[in-house]
């Protein structure tokens, strides 16, 4: 007889009380997440992912102290496992590019539904990345400027072009990639010549090339 998959065994670091208890209460409402620690600050937080080395840490980005950036760089220098999703009520754009560089998994703004940040979670867990479209669009905006990217005659793209990139690299064709979108192959086109100009590249070949080297796909 197989025995049942394990629960998803998380930290969670806020300095409000009252978004712990939240927390907690929806947490006990999931079968398969299990909170093992509230943290207030950066300290507790580091001491617990060291100790009780849970699956994932659900960090707030604004701490007393230090930052919720330096939790992640220092988990990252000492190599340590746990994934980490970073909830938080405002994000910059250098603040989520540096996210995203030392290691954040996901994204979740505390506006969001509360079904959203256990969607997330969920999908952290399985090994994915989890941001909203419009951080995503601003993320690899940030990223195509810090990079050099756009610096060379490079344009930034917008959410939806990153998206046609990453379904067009991964091998759909334009039909498959409009009926994705609700839209018709012709706009798809539309997209993909703005797409190849903005990227300074002559076709699919070069721009799955260029995707898979910033790593979309």
């Amino acid at each position: 007889m197989s025995q049942p998959p394990q629960p998803t065994r998380l930290v969670v670091v806020d300095d409000h009380p009252l978004i712990l208890e939240g927390l907690e209460r929806l947490f006990r409402l999931e079968g398969d997440l299990e909170l093992v620690a509230k943290c207030v600050n950066a300290k507790e937080a580091l001491e617990a992912v060291r100790t009780l080395r849970p699956d994932l840490l659900l960090l707030d980005l604004r701490l007393p102290g230090r930052r919720g950036l330096e939790v992640l760089e220092e988990i990252q220098r000492e190599g340590l496992p746990t994934r980490t999703v970073l909830l938080t009520g405002g994000i910059t754009e250098d603040e989520l590019v540096e996210a995203l560089r030392l290691g954040a998994r996901g994204v979740v703004l505390k506006e969001m539904a509360p079904e959203l940040l256990v969607r997330c979670i969920r999908k952290v867990r399985a090994g994915e990345l989890w941001l909203e479209s419009g951080l995503l669009g601003r993320a690899v905006e940030g990223m195509l400027n810090k990079d050099g990217v756009a610096g060379r005659g490079r344009k930034a793209l917008t959410s939806r072009e990153i998206r046609i990139v990453r379904m067009a690299a991964t091998g759909l064709h334009n039909r498959e990639i409009a009926e994705e979108l609700s839209i018709t192959e012709g706009t798809v086109k539309v997209h993909l010549h703005n797409i190849y100009e903005k990227l300074e590249v002559t076709g699919r070949v070069e721009l799955t090339i260029f995707a898979r080297d910033q790593g979309w796909v």
